[in-house]
């Protein structure tokens, strides 16, 4: 069963996301900031991680070169409300880009997409 950690600094759609994915077979902790995420990083194993942009204190941008700087093989889903952060070069470090939306069919399909590319 793969891990993953979603962080967001709203809880409800930290329980959400968790809730539709746990739903989806996965094992899924939750963090509301960066420091929160860089903590279970460095103690447990996480086979993917789902993270928003637009977090008080660090950046989800920050956090995410954090996780390419020290865990390269660690795909990252960057989900935010807001497109215009697509066009930020630092954001292309990430292995997908998810708007959110009620509908979570496109953050489901792209964690499917990159665990299975994990595999292999």
């Amino acid at each position: 069963m793969a891990r993953l950690l979603v962080v967001d600094d709203e809880r409800d759609i930290r329980h959400l996301y968790a809730a539709e994915l746990e739903d989806e077979g996965y094992q899924v902790e939750t963090a509301g900031n960066g420091a929160e995420a860089a903590a279970l990083l460095q103690e447990r194993e996480f086979d993917l991680v789902v993270l928003d942009i637009q977090m008080k204190g660090e950046s989800g941008l920050q956090v995410l070169q954090k996780i390419v700087r020290e865990r390269t093989d660690l795909p990252v889903i960057l989900c935010t409300a807001f497109s215009c952060y697509k066009e930020d070069f630092s954001s292309w470090l990430a292995d997908a880009y998810v708007v959110k939306s009620s509908d979570l069919g496109e953050l489901k399909s792209e964690v499917r997409r990159l665990l299975e590319k994990k595999k292999r």
